[in-house]
């Protein structure tokens, strides 16, 4: 016997009977956006190697170890997305969009591509929400972004058991001056420091920060942080930003450890943690871009954003018992009695689909008991039984299998399909 072919590791199949919770994520994530005026952006799952070297950081986690790359038939060194901004700032580009009106506000929903260990809430493919704000440096676009965010996990009922961490990691001139503070501080301890962070120290001490080792994190609890080295203008936008915060009645931690994990972040950084989820507890997380795009061969044009990991968003429901109702229920079970009567079943069906009622009959030649069963199985919300007599008469029963309420249909060409709609919507 052959064996079977599995699911690779780190991925995750999305079954029909769960398909229900996606749909209402989605719809949460569009109809938050849509309040805030964010327009949706779609980007290819694969890029050129190149951006994400350029944008993301090639001294990242991300680039050194957990990109899927790989050559086409042309040669050219592709990679799958592993993040959401990068491609997003190409296409604006690209496309002139930030030629056009500002502030422009994109959002997107798509699957992301790390090779990274699989843990409760990582996985190798995973779907992240996320959006982008291009054009404003002002700390009114900071809040709301993070109002933003947090707003969608309100609309979940996870608002109570969420919160956001801020922090400033300044500007390039701020970041210089840290770096240099992070390297004195970590040369006096190289010795006790993991391989990788001994790499790390020499092209980006800040990514040491990031390291999982015990032994690094230990050290790392003493270190120098981003706001003892922050020029005044960045101190008075963190500030800005802390009270625009407060005017939206929006709680808020300061925690100088967030520093985020690509190199493209400038100022103002933060992150929605959920500490139910332990070691994954970080639901969200973003901040300010102000470089990219310029970095990028664009024009000098602020932006930040956020991205939210919906396959932990979909975990922090379940730890804390939170139920999404499921609404996908058919409307209409059509039975027929005997069996020279499924092509009538067949047309039935035809004519209510058409008019947008989701419907089904027979196809499988089951016995009267069998499909009520079915119907039953399947949640169907009504029954309308089809036989000889019924046909004859031009009538059937239409019944209501929550309430058991049975309700006459006329079976006449221009009746039928008026009446049921009628029940039904």
């Amino acid at each position: 016997m052959k064996e079977k072919i599995r699911a690779q590791r780190g991925t995750k199949d999305i079954l029909p009977n769960e398909e229900y919770k996606w749909n209402f994520l989605k719809k949460v994530f569009e109809s938050t956006a849509k309040s805030y005026n964010f327009k949706i952006i779609k980007t290819p799952v694969f890029e050129a190697t190149e951006l994400f070297n350029r944008s993301v950081g090639e001294t990242t986690d991300i680039v050194q170890k957990e990109m899927y790359t790989f050559k086409d038939k042309g040669g050219r060194s592709l990679t799958l997305r592993p993040e959401g901004t990068a491609g997003v700032v190409r296409a604006i580009l690209e496309h002139g969009l930030c030629n056009f009106m500002l502030p422009l506000k994109v959002y997107y929903l798509d699957t992301f591509y790390r090779y990274e260990k699989p843990q409760s809430g990582r996985y190798r493919e995973f779907f992240q929400f996320g959006c982008e704000l291009f054009g404003s440096n002002l700390s009114e676009a900071d809040a709301e972004v993070m109002h933003f965010a947090f707003k969608i996990l309100d609309e979940l009922s996870l608002a109570n058991y969420i919160e956001l961490k801020v922090n400033s990691v300044g500007c390039s001139r701020c970041k210089k001056k840290y770096f240099h503070a992070l390297h004195e501080y970590f040369e006096l301890k190289k010795s006790a420091l993991c391989q990788m962070c001994l790499e790390r120290l020499q092209k980006n001490p800040a990514r040491i920060l990031d390291c999982k080792s015990q032994q690094c994190e230990n050290i790392s609890l003493n270190a120098p942080i981003t706001l003892d080295y922050l020029c005044n203008e960045c101190y008075q936008h963190f500030e800005s930003v802390k009270d625009k915060l407060k005017n939206l009645k929006l709680k808020y931690t300061v925690d100088p450890k967030i520093v985020r994990g690509l190199d493209y972040y400038t100022r103002t950084v933060f992150e929605l943690v959920d500490n139910s989820l332990g070691a994954q507890k970080t639901v969200c997380g973003g901040g300010r871009y102000d470089n990219l795009v310029k970095e990028m061969g664009g024009r000098d044009l602020p932006a930040l954003g956020f991205g939210l990991g919906v396959n932990r968003l979909l975990l922090a429901l379940e730890n804390h018992n939170i139920k999404i109702k499921k609404d996908d229920n058919l409307d209409l079970y059509i039975i027929n009695v005997q069996e020279d009567l499924r092509s009538c079943a067949v047309v039935f069906c035809r004519v209510l689909r058409e008019n947008f009622i989701s419907c089904e009959c027979d196809l499988l030649g089951r016995s009267l008991k069998a499909q009520l069963k079915y119907a039953d199985r399947i949640c169907a919300r009504f029954v309308l039984v089809l036989g000889s007599e019924e046909l004859e008469k031009k009538e059937a029963d239409l019944k209501n299998l929550k309430t058991r309420e049975i309700k006459k249909i006329s079976l006449k060409k221009y009746e039928f399909a008026t009446q049921i709609i009628k029940i039904l919507k």
